[in-house]
């Protein structure tokens, strides 16, 4: 947790089952669907729906934007494990078709509501490196490790609306127990680089982000 206006707290289930969002229980699967998604730098703001754009451009740690809008704060670690990259992931991060990759999939939760899904990846021999934190980094929020060093460089944000032909798409809504899945799922993704080492980080907004404000 960054910031005092949020508390981390474990969630009940029956808390997640008010909320329409209980999520799944903490198994790891590899993706292995091609993507269909076009990942551009620029969402299009006639499409992206006007609450979800600030979510999408802001450049900041999106950790902390969640816990300053909300009063408790928790993040589920679904896995952490050796797996495959999808095609536009291995573009980014210059990986053969076969190359294992580490994964971390965790869930955001803002005030018992699943708000988020998010997907890190790196190669196997930069967590021999700089990157060797990411292996241990357990249950703790990621982006507050990421922009408390000044050593790490964001590139720039990319989004795209994943639909039910991407995996992640059916991996976001099956972790976070949606009851209604929505046509599209918006998601971001960009790259921390660390000594010529990047680790990709795509993050998948549910439904629940829009009730917290913009």
């Amino acid at each position: 947790c960054l910031g005092s206006a949020c508390r981390q707290a474990g969630a009940s289930p029956s808390a997640y089952a008010k909320s329409g969002s209980k999520p799944a229980p903490a198994r790891f699967r590899v993706l292995k669907t091609p993507s269909s998604a076009r990942w551009r730098q620029r969402p299009s703001r006639a499409r992206v729906p006007s609450g979800l754009l600030p979510w999408l451009t802001d450049s900041a740690s999106l950790t902390g934007r969640i816990v300053e809008r909300c009063r408790r704060f928790r993040v589920i670690v679904l896995g952490q494990s050796v797996g495959r990259a999808m095609l536009d992931e291995r573009a980014l991060l210059r990986v053969r078709a076969q190359e294992r990759v580490w994964v971390r999939e965790v869930l955001l939760v803002a005030d018992d509501r699943v708000v988020v899904y998010a997907r890190s990846m790196l190669t196997l021999h930069s967590l021999r490196g700089r990157w060797r934190l990411f292996r241990g980094i357990g249950g703790r929020p990621l982006g507050a490790a990421l922009f408390a060093d000044p050593r790490i460089e964001r590139l720039p944000l990319e989004s795209t609306a994943l639909d039910a032909r991407d995996a992640r798409y059916h991996r976001a809504a099956a972790a976070a127990g949606l009851p209604d899945r929505p046509e599209r799922l918006w998601a971001r993704r960009s790259r921390f680089r660390q000594s010529g080492r990047d680790l990709l980080v795509t993050e998948v907004f549910l439904p629940a982000i829009l009730d917290l404000p913009a």
